[in-house]
C-alpha cells in the first residue's frame, strides 16, 4: 500500500474500471477480491496489532465477498473471527465463492444480534459497497445504529456503509469508521459533506489494477499532494532572510474584533511570507503582538499612519474584522500605492 493517489474518480467510473480489469485486461474477479481482502487485513493489523477478536459483518454482494476473504485470512493468521450476515448470504458470483471458501476453511456464519458487538475488539464493515443510491432500509439502519453505539473501532471496506460514495451524503444513517480501506480508487464522497467525518483514517489500495482500466474516464477531483505544495513553495536559499520573502500588509480588526486579522496574519506567516504587518485598532495592537510576536503590529486610528506601511508592502489585504464603520478618506500618495490597491481590488473581483 502506498500514499493516497492524487486522482479521484466517480463510483461509476470505478465500477467500469473494475469491469474492464476483469473483462478486457483479464484479471479474474476472484483475484481482485482476494487482493482486496489482503489489503484490508494488512491495514487493519497495522493500525490495531493487538486486536484479537474481530466481528466481520458481510453483505450479500461483492462488498460482503471482500469481508469473507478478510475473515478467512484473519482466521488463518490466528485471530478469533466471528462472521454475521445481517442482510443474507451472497448467492452468486465471486461473492458466493468467497463465502464458500470461508465455510470450506472451517468458518461459520452466526445469526446477527447486537450482542455480538459486546465481545469483540474490532468490527469490519463489509455490508454494502458503492452501489447504494437510496436511504438504507430499516433492518440495515438498525444494524448500523447498533455498530455506531457499540464503541468498537470499525474498519469499512471500500467505503462506510450508508455513505454516498459520490457526494458524501448520509443515506439515512451511516457507519462511522475509524479506518476506511478503499479499493482501486478513492471515492469523491470521502472528501465532501459528511464524508471526512465518517471515513476515519483513509487508505487506498489500487489492487494492481493498471491505469489503463480508466481509459476514457475523467477524474472528478484531483488531490493537492505534498509534491504540489513543494512546487508552490520551493526551497529557499540558505542565505535567505525575512526581508526577501515577501512583505504583507493586512488591514483590519476594528474595535472588539481582533481575531480575524490575527488569524489571517498567522496564515500568511505559515505559507511563507517573510514580514507580516497588521494595521489594526490601537486597542488590539498590544494583544496581537503579545500572542504572536512574529507579527508586526501597528495601532492606527487615521489613514495618514498607513503611508510608510503602504510603501513597504508587496501585497495588501484589507478586511478581516474591519467592521462596518464609515471609512475615513485615505489619499494614496504614490503611483506604487495606487497600483497595489488597484491590483488587489481587481484580483478580489475576478475571484468572486
Amino acid at each position: 500500500m502506498e500514499a493516497l493517489p492524487p486522482l479521484v474518480y466517480s463510483t461509476q467510473a470505478i465500477r467500469a474500471a473494475d469491469r474492464r480489469a476483469i473483462e478486457v485486461l483479464g484479471i479474474p474477479g476472484h483475484t481482485l477480491m482476494t487482493r482486496a481482502g489482503e489489503a484490508a487485513l494488512t491495514a487493519m493489523r497495522s493500525q490495531w496489532p493487538l486486536a484479537r477478536r474481530i466481528l466481520v459483518l458481510c453483505g450479500p454482494g461483492n462488498n460482503g465477498g471482500d469481508g469473507f476473504v478478510v475473515a478467512r485470512f484473519a482466521r488463518a493468521a490466528g485471530l478469533e473471527i466471528v462472521v454475521a450476515a445481517p442482510l443474507g448470504m451472497p448467492t452468486r458470483g465471486d461473492a458466493q465463492r468467497a463465502a464458500d471458501d470461508w465455510r470450506a476453511a472451517g468458518g461459520t456464519v452466526m445469526p446477527w444480534t447486537a450482542a455480538l458487538l459486546e465481545r469483540v475488539d474490532l468490527v469490519v464493515d463489509a455490508l454494502l459497497g458503492t452501489g447504494l443510491d437510496r436511504p438504507v432500509g430499516r433492518e440495515l439502519a438498525e444494524v448500523i445504529t447498533a455498530v455506531n453505539a457499540a464503541g468498537r473501532p470499525v474498519v469499512s471496506l471500500d467505503l462506510p456503509t450508508g455513505l454516498d460514495g459520490d457526494r458524501g451524503r448520509v443515506l439515512g444513517v451511516a457507519i462511522r469508521a475509524a479506518l476506511t480501506v478503499s479499493f482501486i480508487s478513492l471515492k469523491p464522497g470521502f472528501f465532501m459533506a459528511a464524508g471526512p467525518e465518517l471515513v476515519g483514517r483513509l487508505v487506498c489500495d489500487e489492487l494492481d489494477v493498471p491505469a489503463g482500466a480508466f481509459d476514457g474516464a475523467q477524474p472528478v477531483l484531483r488531490r493537492i499532494t505534498e509534491r504540489d505544495l513543494r512546487a508552490l513553495l520551493p526551497r529557499r536559499s540558505r542565505t535567505a532572510h525575512k526581508g526577501v520573502n515577501g512583505r504583507v500588509l493586512m488591514i483590519g480588526g476594528g474595535p472588539g474584533m481582533p481575531g480575524a486579522i490575527r488569524l489571517a496574519a498567522e496564515a500568511a506567516l505559515r505559507v511563507g511570507a517573510g514580514l507580516v504587518t497588521v494595521a489594526t485598532s490601537p486597542v488590539h495592537a498590544a494583544a496581537i503582538a503579545a500572542i504572536r510576536p512574529e507579527i508586526i503590529c501597528l495601532g492606527v486610528d487615521s489613514p495618514a499612519q498607513l503611508t510608510d506601511a503602504f510603501e513597504a508592502a508587496d501585497i495588501i489585504a484589507v478586511g478581516p474584522g474591519l467592521g462596518r464603520s464609515r471609512p475615513q478618506p485615505c489619499r494614496l500618495a504614490s503611483p506604487r500605492q495606487r497600483a497595489l490597491v488597484v491590483r488587489m481590488a481587481s484580483t478580489r473581483k475576478s475571484a468572486s
